[in-house]
């Protein structure tokens, strides 16, 4: 596993999550005619989504050259289980009292957390080391 074909993984698999979460992003605050783009805009989507992005292909880099590719199946679980912990930072947001149906936040920001990984482990097979 070459740092250059990392590289390439972590951007695909950035490029696959944004979209998700930009047209995630559209077509709920569309259908439920919410807007929660003071939080949640496309600039923190991108952000968030491309350091979730480098911090699973840093782990993959780094263990890889550790333990070799016996450890990447359990830094696959750890990158599962981050992904459920952090919705929890979702579930005890408080956002502010202008927002209009706060309740209605979470159906939006806690599937995003699951795009990057998703994104990330949907095409790992086609960088699977030789």
């Amino acid at each position: 596993m070459t740092l250059k074909r990392t590289s390439i993984h972590v951007l695909i698999s950035a490029l696959l999550a944004i979209s998700a979460s930009l047209i995630y992003n559209i077509i709920y605050s569309g259908a439920f005619e919410v807007n929660f783009s003071s939080i949640l805009n496309s600039g923190s989507i991108i952000g968030a989504t491309m350091f979730g992005c480098v911090l699973m292909g840093l782990g993959y880099y780094l263990g890889y050259k550790w333990k070799g590719e016996k450890i990447l199946g359990w830094i696959n679980i750890l990158i599962a289980v981050l992904s459920f912990v952090s919705i929890v930072s979702v579930l005890g947001m408080q956002l502010p009292m202008t927002i209009e149906s706060p309740e209605m936040f979470p159906g939006l920001a806690i599937p995003m957390h699951f795009f990057p990984a998703l994104s990330f482990f949907t095409i790992a097979p086609f960088f699977k080391i030789n």
